[in-house]
């Protein structure tokens, strides 16, 4: 099953960060992933996240208002 990462947030350097540091997490632990940068204010109201960014792995929102080092994401993809 290939993982669907998705960082939800308006394009901002700490949503960029988060995006980066959720590829280095997926190159770390050798997986295939599909990583979506959502920009949509609607959407992401919609997912219940007030507080961007925020990290969201096979649909489920793991993470709101911080970003996460790549060590910090790998334990939600193992």
């Amino acid at each position: 099953m290939t993982l669907k990462l998705e960082i939800l947030g308006t394009g901002c350097k700490k949503c960029q960060q988060l995006e980066a540091n959720a590829k280095t997490a997926v190159e770390n632990l050798n997986l295939t992933a599909e990583i979506n940068h959502i920009t949509d204010s609607v959407e992401i109201a919609t997912r219940g996240v007030m507080s961007t960014p925020a990290l969201a792995i096979n649909g489920k929102v793991v993470s709101k208002g911080k970003v996460l080092t790549p060590e910090q994401i790998q334990p939600f993809l193992q």
